[in-house]
């Protein structure tokens, strides 16, 4: 990192910017072409460190993990503009989080549950959610294994 006066190390501090923030972006590769989808998620931390995302059952996503489970993912918050007196005084106050990991999709019944209960407690606060077997049989639950992780600040 450039800017290491700005550098996030601490994983609870990165962990208060993710649990801020409202979506992440995961940006996929095939054939030098990139894609960038931004997603509701989940996170789970530990040992393990994770995102859950859910999507459709088909799809360009999808079709992009196959080839490429190798994915870069992004989230941010504390956005708070600031004015100077000309306008390269300008800026932007910030917290964000930038990693790397490998995705892929969950077909057991109970790895989906988990999966849509750390979505559904990053947005509510809750747990004990149920499920339509439907809708459950319906949605496609994505597991993102984090690999790598940084995090940046300015104020």
């Amino acid at each position: 990192m450039r800017r290491k006066d700005r550098e996030i190390s601490e994983t609870s501090e990165l962990e208060q910017i993710i649990s801020e923030s409202d979506v992440c972006r995961v940006a996929f590769a095939d054939n030098n072409i990139p894609y960038i989808v931004t997603m509701n998620f989940g996170y789970s931390g530990g040992e393990n460190p994770c995102f859950f995302f859910h999507c459709a059952s088909e799809g360009r996503k999808l079709e992009m993990i196959r080839k490429n489970n190798y994915v870069c993912f992004a989230l941010d918050t504390d956005h708070e503009l600031y004015e100077g007196e000309h306008g390269c005084d300008w800026g932007m106050k910030y917290s964000s989080v930038v990693g790397y990991g490998r995705i892929s999709v969950l077909n057991e019944r109970e790895a989906k549950i988990a999966g849509l209960d750390c979505i559904m407690s990053h947005y509510s606060g809750r747990s004990g959610f149920t499920y339509d077997e439907r809708n459950l049989g319906n949605t496609t639950l994505l597991k993102l294994e984090i690999e790598e992780i940084t995090g940046k600040r300015k104020q």
